[in-house]
């Protein structure tokens, strides 16, 4: 099983929108990697968001393309600054579940979950893009398994 983190979609500034849903790029580009995921046979059960109005239309987007058995539900412990360590604790990795939230709390929580703290960067994330983590056989580590971004260059 896995855990699918995802920072949402490139957003409208403020001043555009001031509760900063998806500009027009961010539609786009996720729906692209949700297209390439599901090309691929990515399983998610559920899809779990911030509820803020960018994370929500992202994982809005994910469920319309992955249509997860579970749907999509809004939950605390998401935000840009939240506290990773709690919502680490939460974490079901049995349930293949997609986490769509904001910076820094996803880069974070990856490097939380891969070197035990969360001040050593592992990965450096983009909108849309999804890093999915898995356990280490036989061990409490979790590694990045695969990583689907919109650039690579």
């Amino acid at each position: 099983m896995a855990l699918f983190l995802v920072q949402h979609g490139k957003s409208l500034p403020k001043d555009e929108d001031p509760k900063k849903g998806l500009s027009p790029e961010g539609f786009a580009e996720t729906k692209r990697i949700a297209e390439v995921a599901k090309a691929y046979n990515v399983l998610v059960s559920g899809i779990t968001h911030s509820g803020k109005t960018r994370a929500r239309q992202t994982a809005e987007i994910f469920k319309s393309i992955l249509k997860p058995e579970q749907g999509i539900q809004e939950s605390s412990g998401l935000n840009p600054i939240d506290d990773v360590t709690a919502f680490a604790h939460k974490i079901d990795i049995a349930a293949n579940r997609m986490l769509v939230g904001h910076l820094p709390f996803m880069e974070r929580m990856t490097s939380f979950l891969i070197t035990g703290s969360m001040e050593k960067p592992v990965f450096q994330f983009q909108n849309s893009g999804i890093v999915c983590l898995d356990k280490y056989p036989t061990t409490s580590f979790w590694v990045i398994k695969w990583t689907l971004m919109p650039n690579i260059g």
